[in-house]
């Protein structure tokens, strides 16, 4: 579980990256979750978007993305959801304690 300084310093990060996945009205499928993970697993921190079309609500997409991925949920802001999650092998961001 994140500390509240840790989602600050993650949003800072978050702040300048584009998002890479989108969530649309086909809603959350475990071949998308399988690519954030994987996407996850390379840079810990990835934005993800959902769009205008998406039948689900946002909030629910987030936490069906964070569990689906074993990953923490960041930030919900407007239409993009920032995940992050460690990396066994690439693991570059240090959080603050």
């Amino acid at each position: 579980m994140l500390t509240g300084k840790q989602k600050r310093y993650l949003r800072s990060l978050a702040h300048t990256l584009t998002p890479i996945f989108q969530v649309g009205k086909g809603g959350v499928n475990g071949h998308m979750a399988k690519s954030i993970e994987e996407a996850l697993e390379v840079r810990e921190l990835i934005k993800i978007s959902v769009l205008n079309n998406c039948l689900e609500d946002k909030d629910q997409v987030a936490r069906q993305l964070s569990e689906a991925t074993g990953a923490e949920l960041v930030q919900v802001i407007g239409k993009t959801i920032v995940l992050y999650k460690e990396s066994r092998e690439h693991k570059t961001i240090e959080l603050p304690v």
